[in-house]
């Protein structure tokens, strides 16, 4: 059924920053990681597909030295009062593993979604303008 070793790779995407972070299928040890600072030079930069592809390329190729075969992805987005989707480097990533050559077992979205969190600025009449 499952051959080779698999991991879990924990994908934090926010509109300001892409982070890969692969660990073990426990989650305790962690094998590889990647920020969006480590590729980008500019900030604007850092949350962008095209550094989300170059950040799982590299990984891809730490997974292949230590011969793990396929990875199960948990996409995170930020959470709180702000939009509760995914950037794109999250989805770039994804694809990005699925060419070097790693199989992808399952993905799973683990966002964290509020129960009544905090209240939007503005107060009682709104923004006014």
């Amino acid at each position: 059924m499952i051959e080779g070793k698999w991991v879990i790779a924990h994908i934090f995407s926010s509109f300001n920053n892409t982070i890969i972070t692969v660990t073990d299928m426990t989650g305790a040890e962690t094998i590889a990681r990647a920020s969006g600072g480590m590729v980008a030079k500019a900030d604007r930069d850092e949350s962008s597909p095209y550094t989300a592809m170059q950040m799982a390329a590299q990984l891809a190729d730490k997974l292949k030295e230590r011969e793990i075969r396929g990875i199960h992805v948990k996409v995170k987005a930020a959470s709180g009062r702000k939009s509760r989707t995914p950037a794109p480097g999250a989805q770039a990533a994804i694809k990005a593993f699925a060419r070097a050559g790693i199989r992808i077992g399952k993905i799973e979205d683990v966002t964290p979604v509020p129960h009544d969190g905090t209240k939007r600025p503005g107060g009682k009449r709104g923004r006014r303008v």
